[in-house]
């Protein structure tokens, strides 16, 4: 049995694609970037089987294909943005009540 992760057709996968060798990136880079590709990494659906360190096509969930290799299957997300500012937390909700108070005013020929 091998430990390298197989995936089928259809699969939630994550590739990975270099965009720029270290040699194409702009100059004014910090030394230790600079030595680095620049990467991305994209999650999508396997258009074929593949294994990981294998090439692959995905299709996103917005529809795009993307061309990588393979580096995760079935992968999670990690990222954090922080913790909540309760500031914002209402500026949602406080933006589309005053929204939906505007349009009412307007409607019934109200100014401000």
């Amino acid at each position: 049995m091998s430990d390298v992760a197989r995936a089928a057709a259809g699969d939630w996968v994550e590739v990975e694609r270099v965009l720029l060798e270290p040699d194409q990136r702009a100059a004014n880079l910090p030394p230790e970037t600079a030595v680095t590709p620049l990467r991305m990494w994209v999650k999508g659906f396997l258009e074929a089987d593949a294994a990981v360190g294998e090439p692959a096509t995905v299709v996103t969930v917005t529809g795009r294909h993307v061309e990588g290799t393979v580096s995760a299957v079935n992968p999670g997300y990690f990222h954090t943005f922080g913790e909540p500012v309760p500031a914002l937390a209402t500026v949602g909700r406080d933006l589309r009540a005053r929204l939906a108070a505007f349009r009412g005013a307007r409607e019934r020929g109200e100014s401000r």
